[in-house]
């Protein structure tokens, strides 16, 4: 069966819906019943970040290139928790999922491995982070929230309240990376004026060139302050380092961020 310009070589469905998984010109994605991809994987470099949005998260490394412990909200395809554990040998991932037939999925189809330094908690990511933070405080260096189904991103990681545990959780010197969709403009400013509140507007955006995506970065409270200067050059080595557009990243924050650029960049 041929779906969303591919061939669909798994298709499943679970209470929340269907889960699909689609194969074009080298690519795996996957999807939940729309033409959006929640994930995608080449088949010849399946450790490669490929998804647009996904790449674009790891512009946090540009602040943060040593993740150590990572809470994961959303696993998708599995691919970036892939690739971090690909990339970052001494981090530690937790992620919680709300789907256990989305982990399978990952876990059949995207090559999500089987490693110890990986922890997968089938559940409601809000509900988590609401109770992890009433036990534990600045328990993460790296926060990470991609939370999505087939109608766009889940209402329960937009509240003030859920960036206020966000907050409660993340290190002083640590990084809180959202992907959000930008053409919702009621949710994009809701989830703005909730996260710039809690994080006391020590927050970037980066919107994903050609894509709907916007990228949401906020800052832990003593996390240190780089200067630009540094960051063109760590961008450069980032860039070999991971095959990753990290100069493009630094100049398109530097575009749109203007009345807030300076509460996390020296000029």
């Amino acid at each position: 069966m041929y779906k969303y310009d591919g061939l669909v070589i798994h298709q499943s469905h679970d209470d929340e819906g269907i889960i699909e998984v689609v194969e074009n010109n080298g690519e795996r994605a996957l999807h939940f019943g729309s033409t959006s991809r929640q994930s995608s994987m080449l088949l010849a470099d399946p450790n490669r970040l490929h998804s647009l949005y996904a790449r674009a998260m790891m512009a946090g490394l540009l602040f943060h290139d040593q993740p150590r412990e990572v809470l994961m909200i959303g696993l998708g395809g599995g691919t970036i928790a892939k690739f971090m554990l690909h990339q970052f040998p001494d981090c530690r991932l937790k992620v919680v999922e709300f789907r256990g037939s989305v982990l399978k999925v990952a876990r059949s189809h995207f090559g999500l491995p089987f490693d110890p330094r990986l922890k997968i908690k089938i559940g409601c990511g809000a509900q988590h982070v609401r109770h992890e933070s009433r036990e534990q405080a600045e328990r993460y260096d790296l926060m990470l929230i991609d939370a999505y189904d087939h109608a766009g991103m889940a209402p329960e990681v937009s509240s003030e309240k859920f960036f206020d545990n966000c907050r409660t959780l993340l290190s002083k010197d640590g990084l809180l990376v959202i992907n959000l969709w930008g053409t919702d403009k009621d949710m994009f400013q809701q989830v703005t004026w909730n996260m710039g509140r809690m994080f006391n507007w020590r927050i970037l955006f980066l919107p994903v060139r050609g894509r709907g995506n916007v990228i949401g970065f906020a800052f832990g409270e003593t996390f240190p302050k780089p200067r630009m200067k540094d960051l063109s050059e760590k961008a450069k080595h980032l860039e070999q380092q991971y095959q990753l557009e990290f100069s493009t990243f630094l100049q398109d924050f530097k575009r749109n961020n203007p009345s807030v650029i300076n509460r996390v960049i020296h000029k």
